[in-house]
């Protein structure tokens, strides 16, 4: 059990210092750019992070519509910086060519980046509108996708028809993601004779997909897999497998 309450904050292994870099230095340069990784690999928390405390940085979670999407903008362009902040009035009540107007004059103020979360097989009038909203480069759109496939993100494979255009986001190696796995157990006072074993077994089957590692040791805590101190690991993984697991091969239910 010593070996579960050393010194560690499981954050810091969420942080992807490597994958922030790339992401911001492309910001810097004003280019787009694509990335993509399996469900659960934490795409939407690696593009808040990089949203977070810079306001010319818009984050946007998925829209189906234009109309949802461009109310979901203004949002975020009205938390923007001091006098270039939008303020809009009553924005449900706008049309959409009176949003899009306004969603248009907001990222022309200042260095906007938009930053756009689970794009999947976006509508023409949604492709088309982001399209715009990027106008030939002048608004860097960095977006998340589960697929590098370009049938997944439709026409918006313009925006990062090259391979430097994309960026991968990969499960953990097995050393960092049994590290989450025995501290995101402690925090989860998950407790068990067998526990560092199962957690081995977890990060194996899940092949460190962080999102799979946390739902395991969520369902481990429930009495059906459990038999006095033990947690039953193969019964608990094809429950988790017909659930429509995220991570790579073994989310084949849920892709």
């Amino acid at each position: 059990m010593s070996k579960l309450l050393t010194p560690f904050s499981s954050d810091a292994l969420l942080e992807r210092s490597a994958e922030l870099v790339h992401l911001r230095q492309r910001i810097t340069q004003r280019k787009s750019l694509l990335l993509f990784g399996d469900q659960g690999v934490g795409k939407t928390r690696l593009l808040q992070q990089l949203a977070t405390g810079d306001k010319d940085i818009l984050y946007v979670a998925k829209g189906h519509a234009p109309r949802e999407f461009l109310l979901a903008l203004i949002d975020a362009l009205e938390r923007g910086r001091g006098p270039k902040a939008v303020r809009v009035k009553n924005p449900q009540g706008l049309s959409v060519l009176s949003l899009k107007g306004i969603a248009q004059r907001g990222l022309e103020t200042g260095n906007r980046t938009l930053v756009i979360d689970h794009v999947q097989s976006p509508t023409m009038a949604l492709s088309h509108l982001i399209k715009e909203l990027n106008y030939y480069g002048r608004t860097p759109i960095i977006f998340a996708a589960r697929s590098q496939h370009m049938e997944e993100i439709g026409s918006l494979r313009s925006l990062c028809s090259d391979k430097s255009e994309r960026l991968e986001l990969k499960n953990w190696p097995e050393v960092v993601a049994l590290e989450f796995a025995r501290h995101r157990a402690v925090d989860a006072k998950l407790v068990a004779a067998n526990l560092d074993s199962a957690l081995h077994e977890m990060v194996e089957m899940s092949h460190g997909n962080p999102g799979a590692i946390v739902q395991m040791i969520e369902m481990a805590k429930l009495p059906q897999y459990r038999l006095e101190e033990q947690i039953k690991v193969h019964i608990l993984y094809l429950d988790f497998r017909m659930r429509g697991a995220p991570g790579g091969t073994i989310s084949k239910v849920a892709n």
